[in-house]
């Protein structure tokens, strides 16, 4: 019973600690102006950028090397003489077209849009493109 009643108080104290701390208003720090915001708000636009660039540059990397890998797939393929098999990677390397041409315009469009976001304000991103009706799948090229 002691150990019970212990444990309700110690609950109750607990709680009402924690309350405590949840209402208590924290007082912004003078050091914050409306400059020093102004100059983070900068700072963070300029890392989003460089990090979009960064971004851009690998992809563009990856895209490079899985045209490689398909145009030896396509190499490969015209030296496949069974026709279940040669089917098999024909679909592989339509696949894969599809995806490269697919990356290559998902591409171009976050290349534009990090163009546009150069000189927007906060929350102008938003409204540039993003949460619009999606761009048109790529045309699929049918084999011959």
């Amino acid at each position: 019973m002691k150990r019970a009643s212990l444990l309700l108080l110690l609950m109750f104290i607990l709680t009402s600690l924690v309350q405590a701390q949840d209402n208590s208003p924290q007082a912004p720090s003078s050091a914050t102006g409306p400059s020093t915001h102004g100059q983070m708000h900068s700072e963070h636009h300029r890392k989003m950028m460089e990090m979009h660039q960064q971004h851009m540059e690998a992809m563009k990397a990856d895209m490079a090397k899985m045209r490689s890998s398909l145009a030896q797939m396509k190499a490969n393929l015209a030296k496949i003489s069974d026709p279940t098999e040669k089917g098999s990677w024909q679909s592989n390397v339509d696949m894969w077209e599809v995806l490269i041409g697919h990356m290559e315009q998902m591409s171009k469009h976050m290349e534009a849009m990090g163009q546009g976001m150069g000189g927007m304000g906060h929350g102008m991103m938003h409204d540039h493109g993003m949460g619009g009706p999606a761009s048109p799948p790529p045309a699929e090229k049918k084999p011959e």
